[in-house]
């Protein structure tokens, strides 16, 4: 999973990035909101955001976050040293999932950081269960009608791609082997080799298009959905 993390106070970032990497998160910085604004943010699982920065405050970057669809899903967790019941409830009601009071303990950073991203996932999954269908940025995948929709246009597949696309975005952030796919998306009764797999991982990616990328290949271990 990615974390971004906002703060201009460059040594609160690189003993963030150290401190989640060590925890087997990629973590990039960024010392404004500015410059945050520059990436791709969708591509990230988390961000924590300080509150206190130049031009444009944290409160008025997640602002912009939650008003855009492709970023409104990703969870934010506030640093801020601002401690007032009334600027806990002004960014609780922008739509930040957590606060972490400065100076930062490492250890109740990682809890935070993680059971956030658990609460997340359950989200996530308990959404998808009430209407049986499944969303990632510009996808919807329809499990009982069989539709793929791809930003705005609805793409015709196979049995064996819509399977894939249904699997990986059910089960993003994992990665599974060629024999997990197999097992997973395929019928039972056809026998097919390994290579079948990377096929149609690749016919899939193509026609799911810039959202193709988000299909990884771990090298030696199989592919996975990286949201």
């Amino acid at each position: 999973m990615k974390i971004l993390v906002v703060d201009d106070e460059q040594d609160i970032c690189e003993i963030l990035q150290y401190n989640l990497e060590n925890e087997g998160f990629e973590v990039v910085t960024a010392n404004s909101a500015e410059e945050a604004l520059e990436l791709p943010l969708q591509d990230y699982s988390l961000i924590l955001l300080d509150v206190m920065m130049g031009e444009m405050s944290g409160f008025q970057m997640a602002r912009r976050l939650k008003n855009d669809p492709a970023t409104t899903q990703i969870p934010i967790i506030f640093i801020t040293a601002l401690d007032s019941e009334d600027n806990l409830v002004k960014g609780l009601n922008i739509g930040a999932d957590d606060y972490i009071a400065k100076p930062l303990g490492m250890k109740e950073v990682k809890a935070r950081v993680k059971a956030v991203l658990r609460r997340t996932q359950l989200q996530q999954t308990v959404s998808t269960a009430v209407d049986n269908k499944i969303a990632y940025e510009g996808i919807m995948v329809d499990l009982n009608a069989k539709t793929v929709i791809c930003d705005g246009k609805e793409l015709e597949f196979t049995k064996l791609e819509f399977e894939l696309l249904s699997f990986f975005l059910q089960h993003p952030n994992k990665v599974f082997s060629r024999e997990d796919l197999l097992k997973y998306c395929w019928p039972q009764d056809v026998l097919v080799l390994d290579r079948t797999v990377d096929v149609n991982i690749t016919r899939l990616r193509k026609k799911i298009g810039h959202y193709g990328k988000q299909i990884k290949t771990r090298v030696g271990y199989g592919y996975c959905f990286e949201k």
